[in-house]
């Protein structure tokens, strides 16, 4: 009788014990979704962003605990009913996103008008409060941004974001391009983000990266000048090149760099000649997996420059004339776009 008195007790006992913690773990769970359906209607709440419309506009892009300064150029004319082409420029190292997006020296918005495609400059890594002296992070180049391990490719992901939140974007036709440094970067955007860009151009900046899978083929274009005294066109730093060594490294050949798209989009061995004009050739690889392409355009002269433009750094060789980047570019993101 004892014994059963205190089985009895016992499970009194835990039920009494058990309810509050029951109790506890019920308004818990209450609370929180309390919690979760205050932040729905607080995203849902809050403000849209403010569309942008025709012309030249500032915009701050947060990632990664930096604030960083992009440029958008949006021609006029587009169809708001239909996603815009985006073509994201950038600068080359030691410069910064208002100097990409001076037309006078890259010729950019203007084709952007033209050609009916957004155009974005993103500004690179920079210790400075104006964003000047800038750099990007290509994977074995370049300066403060290499340095520092800065995510460039997760901060590219975020500038898009953004922009989308802005301006209808057609999600299919987003494509990249850079000068030198920059040009650098958008090789390593063609390894890391073949999943949302379509087709990169390269001018004057080799492939930098060190470990390079992308998830789909990827067209590439890359122009280059034989005279190039930064990056060298058989591999090198030039004599132009950043005065501290430590800020770039030995650039990769132009070859090589053909070589390795060659290989990685298993493309023929051999290209076909599709231009050849005083002062200036190109040479595309064709049959290529996913029906991309990989193009190489070769400018006799004009150093590293920005082949077409008409306007150069002070001191520096006048830019090749004998062919427009942003000519060969725009067709190519074309072609590419098309497949």
């Amino acid at each position: 009788m004892i014994d059963a008195l205190r089985v009895i007790l016992a499970h009194t006992l835990a039920g009494a014990l058990a309810l509050p913690a029951a109790a506890l773990a019920q308004e818990a769970s209450q609370a929180l979704g309390e919690r979760l359906r205050g932040r729905v209607q607080q995203r849902a709440s809050a403000p849209a962003a403010t569309p942008l419309p025709a012309g030249r506009h500032a915009l701050t892009v947060r990632h990664d605990g930096l604030a960083r300064q992009v440029i958008v150029h949006v021609p006029a004319g587009l169809d708001p009913g239909r996603g815009a082409p985006l073509v994201l420029a950038f600068h080359g190292g030691g410069g910064h996103a208002e100097y990409m997006a001076d037309d006078e020296r890259y010729g950019l918005t203007t084709t952007a008008d033209r050609e009916g495609f957004v155009v974005v400059f993103p500004n690179g890594y920079s210790r400075w409060p104006r964003g000047r002296l800038a750099t990007w992070n290509a994977g074995s180049c370049c300066g403060d941004a290499r340095e520092r391990g800065v995510d460039d490719v997760g901060f590219v992901r975020a500038v898009i974001d953004e922009v989308a939140t802005r301006v209808p974007i057609d999600r299919a036709r987003i494509f990249a391009t850079g000068m030198s440094n920059g040009g650098m970067l958008v090789h390593r955007l063609a390894c890391e983000m073949a999943d949302v860009v379509r087709a990169v151009a390269a001018v004057a900046g080799t492939d930098g990266t060190t470990d390079c899978r992308p998830a789909r083929p990827v067209s590439v274009l890359h122009i280059h000048a034989r005279d190039d005294t930064h990056v060298l066109f058989d591999g090198g730093a030039g004599p132009d090149a950043f005065r501290d060594p430590g800020k770039v490294t030995d650039f990769v050949s132009v070859p090589q760099t053909m070589q390795r798209w060659v290989q990685r989009n298993r493309c023929d061995a051999t290209p076909q000649r599709t231009l050849e004009v005083a002062g200036a050739y190109c040479d595309t690889w064709r049959g290529c997996a996913g029906g991309v392409s990989v193009q190489l355009c070769v400018t006799d002269t004009g150093g590293h420059s920005w082949p077409g433009a008409s306007t150069v750094r002070r001191g520096k060789a006048p830019a090749s004339q004998a062919l427009s980047a942003n000519d060969v570019m725009s067709e190519f993101f074309r072609r590419s776009a098309a497949r």
